[in-house]
């Protein structure tokens, strides 16, 4: 495959569940080795890579004996990816070390990238790793997490990773070769090799299924990761590793265009998978935002959640979809009092001098 291209500096490839781990819970090390060798490649042409690599709970159920894959239930899970994640990061270790490379474990959790400043200091990690010439092996911290504060699946914290790498793209190996206009199990499929704008069209196209049963992610998740991605200025690739040397073998995929990369700081914003509470807008004030403009309280027809100010906001548009994120100037309780009213009342309905807005301009991300 051609992408990414030499002129990215970083990439992140994520490689699924179904490719790394046998149905009966067996690496697949001769598949391994040779995705190592592609890395080693990439490497020798300059690019810095780090991968997000599934499996953890998979490796670890087989040594268990867990039914259904160590997903019978979240305690399942969480002890199967505490015996996993060493066996995990072990391979990693030997087929990169075979290639003259250097890993770096990284476990993290949903908190970690979306809390500001733990976010600022995994980019730091990363990007010294990187610097050094390592390559960082990261996985969800899954012997940890729960259904409440986790990703979910490894497509979106590629997306994120990629972020905060700063990287200029990112492949998602799986086990289908990109997006289709319907389930490509049905006749007359079309695959689709190249997304430009990720609108509801392209949403509808999705399948929800993992294909393989051991995974947690299927289209929509990867969609998501794309939107992610492309925010934060990197290009997505959705590609079949179900192939011998998935990087060097050029094959077809789906790639998922960026346009102009957001400042960080919104960048961040717009990929965050969490929100603290909602703010519901209406025609008005959508179309205010669209054009750059501060969602005033004017144009706010109703707060949802228990939110500080400060805290991350989804701000809601007239059909229901969320339109933008931001950090509200607000506690909930004294946003739920200005909800329909002029700034100028403000003062008055507070008792205090108020802010100019609910959510700033330049604490705002449209998506």
């Amino acid at each position: 495959m051609l992408f990414p291209p030499a002129s990215c500096r970083r990439i992140i490839v994520k490689v699924g569940s179904a490719l790394l781990v046998t149905p009966d819970g067996e690496v697949r090390t001769d598949w391994l080795r040779g995705l190592a060798t592609d890395l080693a490649a990439r490497r020798q042409a300059g690019q810095q890579v780090a991968v997000v690599s599934s499996g953890a709970i998979a490796l670890g159920a087989r040594r268990l004996g867990l039914s259904k894959g160590g997903r019978a239930c979240l305690e399942d899970a969480q002890a199967a990816a505490a015996v996993g994640q060493i066996a995990l990061s072990q391979v990693w270790a030997e087929v990169l070390a075979a290639e003259q490379l250097t890993a770096a474990q990284m476990l993290v959790t949903l908190g970690d990238l979306e809390d500001r400043r733990r976010y600022l200091n995994a980019s730091a990690t990363l990007d010294r790793l990187l610097s050094l010439g390592a390559v960082p092996v990261l996985n969800e911290n899954d012997s940890v997490a729960t259904e409440e504060i986790r990703f979910g699946d490894n497509d979106r914290l590629a997306a994120r990773v990629a972020q905060a790498a700063g990287a200029g793209g990112v492949i998602l190996l799986s086990d289908i070769d990109g997006l289709y206009d319907r389930n490509p199990a049905l006749a007359g499929a079309r695959h689709i090799p190249r997304v430009e704008r990720i609108d509801d069209a392209i949403m509808a196209m999705a399948d929800t299924g993992s294909g393989s049963g051991m995974g947690s992610g299927g289209m929509v998740s990867k969609i998501g990761a794309a939107r992610i991605a492309n925010a934060a200025g990197a290009h997505l690739a959705i590609a079949s590793g179900r192939i011998e040397r998935p990087l060097s073998t050029e094959r077809r995929h789906s790639l998922f265009v960026a346009e102009r990369s957001a400042p960080a700081r919104k960048a961040w914003l717009a990929g965050g998978l969490t929100a603290a509470g909602r703010i519901h807008v209406d025609a008005g004030a959508a179309e205010a935002l669209a054009r750059g403009g501060s969602l005033l309280a004017a144009g706010a027809t109703g707060v949802e959640g228990r939110f500080a100010r400060g805290d991350l906001v989804a701000v809601q548009g007239p059909a229901g979809g969320t339109i933008a994120r931001g950090l509200s100037e607000y506690d909930a309780d004294d946003a739920a009092r200005l909800i329909g009213r002029r700034t100028a009342d403000h003062a008055e309905i507070l008792g205090h001098a108020p802010r100019g807005a609910l959510v700033h301009r330049d604490h705002l991300a449209l998506l």
